[in-house]
């Protein structure tokens, strides 16, 4: 009986947060295997129903599920990082379709967003998280109806991408004491992402920051001019 207010504004709407947000609640508090299996069941309908909720409009609540499923890949549970696999591979294939078979932009910089958040929350990046990667890779190779389309290359992509973030953050611990070194880490972050520019500006300002930290004043302006001039470009190329 609600179909019809929860689709209202594209899916945008107050009813569609407050559903969201008790989904969220049965990811964020402890549950046992058994009830997350049929968690992510219940989230695989709730996405296959609402798409627009997460690839149209604002991105909160694909940021927020793209957080609480890659929690869930770093679980001590074999079966619970498998199905928290499996769910993010049908998110990221239901952006595709969304997306009229184009891209999957939106899920790609979400889930690089929430890896950065939960190296520093929750301290992913070890075997069982690297496990749960190789899943999602495994079905974007064994994915028959996506063989003839850049779906599963895109899928790699951003498992790459994604380890290359692990692998740098553990190279800035390495160096959190050498600052011109951890800038360098930080630049080269930044480059690798010359083609998506709000994960660029989210490492220019990390950049800064350290800068800034160290009293280089100068270079922490160079930063802000270089992202005053993404976001120039950015809107002159939207009109």
């Amino acid at each position: 009986p609600f179909q019809r207010q929860l689709q209202q504004s594209d899916c945008q709407n107050a009813l569609m947060k407050k559903v969201f947000d008790t989904y969220m609640l049965f990811l964020q508090i402890n549950q046992s295997a058994a009830a997350l299996k049929h968690v992510f069941a219940a989230l695989r309908l709730f996405v296959g129903k609402f798409p627009s909720a997460f690839f149209q409009g604002q991105a909160d609540l694909c940021g927020s599920l793209c957080y609480e499923i890659l929690k869930c890949c770093n679980h001590r549970s074999r079966s619970t990082q498998t199905e928290a696999s499996a769910l993010l591979y049908f998110f990221m294939r239901k952006n595709f379709e969304f997306n009229r078979q184009k891209s999957i932009v939106r899920s790609h910089l979400q889930l690089i967003k929430a890896v950065s958040q939960l190296i520093a929350d929750a301290g992913i990046g070890g075997s069982r998280f690297q496990h749960s990667l190789a899943i999602i890779n495994n079905f974007a190779n064994g994915d028959k109806q996506m063989k003839n389309v850049n779906f599963p290359a895109e899928v790699k992509d951003l498992t790459k991408r994604i380890r290359t973030v692990l692998m740098a953050t553990a190279q800035m611990k390495e160096h959190e004491k050498d600052p011109e070194m951890l800038v360098d880490l930080q630049y080269s972050l930044a480059n690798s992402y010359a083609s998506t520019p709000e994960l660029r500006r989210t490492w220019l300002e990390s950049m800064a920051k350290i800068h800034a930290r160290n009293g280089d004043l100068s270079e922490a302006a160079m930063c802000y001019i270089h992202i005053a001039a993404l976001i120039a470009e950015y809107l002159k190329r939207k009109g």
